[in-house]
């Protein structure tokens, strides 16, 4: 049969019987349900093996983890023990200026602000007027000893010779003085001072000058006594005895002086009257009027000594160190001086600390200190310049209402009030930078890290917590070895910081740099369990 006969036969062929299709379907459907049920029996049976456990595997996963060792490694370094705290910038110098006992003149009342030229920030050179008090002067000038007392014509000392010193530093000179003296070229300086600045001074001797005015006339009238008691008609007597030098016209001089034991009253001008004639009692007379202009020349000299400018304590703040700046205001014009009118600050900048008792006992001066600014993130170092032994306290008074952000709020210096019955700050400690701090550092809160001991040298340091005490009393550490195994070293402990402490081996060469320590113990995972 050709090939086209078997196609032709095969399409003519009978199709399959509806019956015969529907049957095939179904049971292809039984064979997928049986198949599927298996399926979810299968993982059914899966699940429960997963979930239900017996008693011993849930005791197994429940017991607690088996425990592990960490560790740390030995160092070799320097160790340093540090003392972290805070403190406060502040200017080396402080001084509160404080007015009182200002004098005014005559008629004057209690104390008040009449002119505050400066504001918080203003700098003040020598000699600048800062504050004028009942019409009177407050000005600066250079010194490290504070003022104690009225400095007038006389006065003698060191702080005599620094007055002199500060008014030459200005420009006026003080003539022939000898230093720490205060005579006529002190009293030219002072008065050339006062002038300078706007202000005549007060006088020493505050009586108008009467009493120099008498102790004049004082020698004036004993001048003429020994002209008159000199003259031919009233010493007619021998030439030893009138002191003419045998020539009864001359005029003795009237700088003679005589002997001081006859305590005639100078200055009265009541001297016996004249005699005519010859004899003892005509160079009796001239003899005491002699003695009489002589004591009334001395007076004159005192009084002349004693007048002159003064330099009342109230009217100048010695500052060591020049140009300072005003730190705060605590008054204004008309207000009465009750209390620090201003303070000024100056000298380099150091950082000011307090420290409680256990710190105090663990620093002294001349330790290392590191000043961080978190402002301008710059770290200076520093040394501890003091640590004081008694306590502070703070002012119960609060500033001034002008503010400087570099002001000491302990102030001190000249004028300074003090405060007591405040809060207790703790011992003052002050730091000074190897190299001048910032301007922009004044006022600032900073971090003090400070080195309080130190090894000499490298050494072996370890954790505090790798060191433990044995059942015999001796310091160990336990090494761990690379397999594990772990073995006791002795050894002896140093200096301690920051969490570290610094160990030797008490057998030469038993512990080295690297080697590994027991710090403490940690969980170590289990099988079948994720922590």
């Amino acid at each position: 049969m050709s090939e086209a006969e078997q196609v032709v036969e095969r399409t003519e062929a009978p199709a399959a019987p509806e019956e015969d299709r529907g049957g095939l379907a179904r049971g292809r459907r039984v064979v997928l349900a049986v198949v599927g049920g298996a399926a979810l029996m299968a993982v059914g049976g899966l699940l429960a093996t997963t979930l239900v456990k017996s008693p011993a595997q849930v005791a197994a996963e429940t017991a607690p983890p088996a425990q592990g060792v960490l560790t740390a490694d030995v160092e070799r370094r320097v160790l340093a023990q540090t003392v972290v705290m805070r403190g406060t910038v502040v200017a080396d110098q402080s001084v509160a200026v404080s007015p009182q006992g200002v004098r005014s003149g005559e008629g004057a009342g209690a104390a008040l602000v009449t002119k505050l030229p400066l504001k918080a920030g203003d700098p003040v050179a020598a000699g600048r007027l800062i504050a004028e008090v009942s019409g009177r002067p407050v000005f600066t000038l250079h010194g490290a000893q504070p003022m104690y007392r009225d400095l007038r014509p006389g006065s003698t000392g060191d702080d005599v010779a620094q007055l002199q010193q500060a008014l030459r530093e200005l420009g006026h000179g003080t003539g022939g003085d000898a230093r720490g003296v205060f005579g006529a070229g002190t009293k030219a300086a002072l008065t050339a001072h006062y002038r300078a600045i706007g202000y005549e001074p007060l006088p020493a001797v505050a009586d108008g000058g009467a009493a120099l005015k008498a102790a004049r006339e004082a020698v004036r009238s004993a001048t003429w006594a020994v002209e008159d008691a000199s003259s031919p008609t009233g010493a007619v007597g021998t030439p030893e005895e009138t002191g003419s030098g045998g020539k009864g016209g001359a005029t003795p001089d009237p700088g003679a002086t005589a002997s001081p034991g006859a305590g005639a009253v100078a200055g009265s001008g009541a001297v016996p009257g004249s005699r005519s004639g010859s004899g003892p009692g005509a160079g009796r007379e001239l003899a005491r009027a002699r003695q009489a202009l002589g004591e009334a020349r001395a007076a004159l000299a005192a009084a002349e000594a004693a007048d002159g400018p003064m330099l009342p304590t109230a009217e100048a703040v010695f500052l060591s160190s020049l140009p300072a700046r005003v730190s705060s205001v605590g008054a204004r014009a008309g207000s009465p001086v009750s209390g620090p009118v201003l303070t000024l600050s100056g000298g380099e900048l150091v950082v000011e600390a307090y420290l409680k008792d256990d710190k105090r006992q663990l620093l002294r001066a001349g330790m290392t200190v590191v000043i961080s600014s978190e402002v301008s993130g710059t770290d200076v170092r520093g040394t501890v310049a003091a640590v004081a032994a008694e306590r502070s306290t703070a002012q119960p008074a609060g500033p001034g209402p002008q503010q400087d952000p570099g002001q000491n709020p302990k102030g001190g210096g000249n004028g300074g009030t003090g405060g007591s019955g405040g809060a207790d700050l703790g011992h003052r400690m002050v730091v000074r930078a190897d190299r001048p701090l910032p301007a922009g550092f004044a006022g600032q809160d900073v971090r003090l890290t400070i080195e309080s001991a130190a090894t000499d040298g490298e050494a072996l340091v370890v954790p505090v917590t790798a060191v433990s005490a044995g059942a015999d009393g001796r310091t160990v550490v336990t090494a761990v070895s690379a397999e594990g195994t772990q073995r006791r070293i002795e050894v002896r402990t140093g200096t301690s910081g920051d969490g570290f402490v610094a160990v030797t081996p008490a057998q030469a060469g038993a512990l080295g740099a690297g080697t590994k320590v027991v710090i403490g113990v940690a969980p170590r995972q289990t099988r079948g369990k994720n922590r």
